[in-house]
């Protein structure tokens, strides 16, 4: 009798796991859509060019929406050390999916200490459209921050309508 009860126990059990399967498939499937490496690419040379019109030589990095690198750029004149800089402008401005500008106000916390990699400073803007965030970019060499943060808004208004339209 123990065995029988066992058994339909078991049987009922399996059956419960088996129809929410299907249900927990489908919430396990996730559609991203990201920057192809050509777009990305586009995005750091228009940012280049628009600093370049300021006399400006800038480094720039395009991060993809997990901070990951995607391009990078560096002015022949740009400073070395804005290599590095840009690059945590970009992973700063992906991470809270905001302007560095509006995020220099957290400089002094103890996200500052704790944040590897972060750079609470203007110089960067994500790279969004139709509703989703693609990346952002960063960019490090202009005497003041205001300067990169433009410069990388003109790099992804150069791509902007494109990425509506997707």
């Amino acid at each position: 009798m123990k065995m029988k009860k066992l058994t339909q126990l078991s049987l009922a059990a399996a059956i419960g796991v088996s129809a929410a399967l299907p249900v927990q498939a489908e919430e396990m499937a996730v559609n991203v859509s990201r920057l192809s490496m050509d777009v990305a690419n586009k995005i750091a040379m228009a940012t280049i060019e628009a600093c370049r019109e300021k006399g400006i030589p800038v480094s720039v990095t395009v991060v993809e929406r997990n901070g990951i690198p995607q391009a990078k750029l560096r002015d022949t004149m740009a400073p070395p050390v804005s290599w590095s800089i840009s690059e945590k402008k970009a992973y700063t401005a992906v991470m809270f999916n905001v302007k560095g500008s509006q995020l220099s106000g957290r400089a002094n916390s103890p996200l500052q200490t704790m944040g590897e990699g972060l750079a609470f400073m203007a110089g960067s803007v994500p790279i969004q459209a139709g509703g989703k965030l693609y990346g952002a970019v960063g960019v490090s060499g202009a005497p003041d921050g205001m300067d990169d943060e433009k410069c990388a808004a003109a790099g992804v208004e150069a791509v902007q309508m494109d990425l509506e339209m997707m």
